[in-house]
């Protein structure tokens, strides 16, 4: 009765202010990419071409911890000699590490 319809006016859309709006989520995303999304990337990539070059008597790390010497190599697994004729089979992704020749003998 006493109280009238408001209507909104239709804002006109500035393009600039669309841009100066997105502005910090873009820069925010592009942040995350080089500091975030790019160095897992690369990691990534180094641990493939690392898994694919074991050959026998490297020296190895597992991501579980696990110290030992390849001795044999297949598609997707690795026997590894932890300890004399004690051999264990892990699967090629569980190499964490390879670890410059002799290090098992100052362990």
């Amino acid at each position: 009765m006493f109280i009238s319809n408001a209507f909104a006016q239709g804002a006109a859309a500035d393009p600039a202010a669309t841009f100066t709006g997105m502005l910090p989520l873009l820069l925010m995303f592009g942040v995350l990419y080089f500091l975030m999304i790019r160095p897992q990337i690369k990691r990534a990539k180094e641990q493939k071409l690392m898994i694919e070059a074991l050959q026998k008597g490297d020296e190895v790390v597992t991501q579980g911890g696990v110290v030992g010497t390849v001795k044999k190599v297949s598609d997707t697994y690795v026997v590894l000699e932890v300890a004399e004729n004690v051999d264990i089979a892990v699967q090629k992704q569980a190499v964490g590490a390879q670890l410059p020749k002799g290090t098992l003998k100052t362990i």
